[in-house]
């Protein structure tokens, strides 16, 4: 199993959404490096929700219950999406600032290349990451 990072605007979808729609499709991603990241999912894998915007933070977990197949509302085939569904929200939002702040997540994408929508989550810092956000 893979561990993801999954970032989106809350103004246009946050979290509290996914929990109430309990499953989604996960769209829009353009750009080339965050489709292969996309691409590289699998069912079953575990994704981080981080809210940008004027949040950032990450504030919940989600399962990818279907892996990457087709943008079914674009006609560029090498757009693709995945479905994911709610697991659980952090007891406490874990903010970029916590994490920037931590010398061990220096190489994370997160710190590192801050536009990019989806990113891998190495096993130490996915295990880093739920113990800031109580779990």
């Amino acid at each position: 199993m893979n561990h993801w990072l999954l970032k989106s605007d809350p103004e246009s979808y946050s979290y509290h959404q996914l929990e109430r729609d309990r499953r989604t499709v996960w769209e829009g991603v353009r750009n080339n490096q965050a489709l292969i990241f996309l691409r590289a999912m699998k069912k079953g894998d575990l994704a981080l929700v981080y809210h940008s915007g004027r949040d950032k933070h990450i504030v919940g977990m989600a399962e990818i219950v279907r892996g990457p197949y087709p943008d079914p509302k674009q006609k560029d085939e090498k757009l693709v999406v995945v479905d994911v569904q709610a697991q659980r929200r952090l007891p406490n939002p874990v903010t970029l600032v916590q994490i920037k702040a931590d010398p061990s997540f220096a190489d994370f994408h997160l710190v590192r290349m801050s536009r990019l929508s989806v990113m891998p989550v190495p096993p130490p810092l996915w295990k880093a990451l739920l113990k800031l956000g109580g779990l």
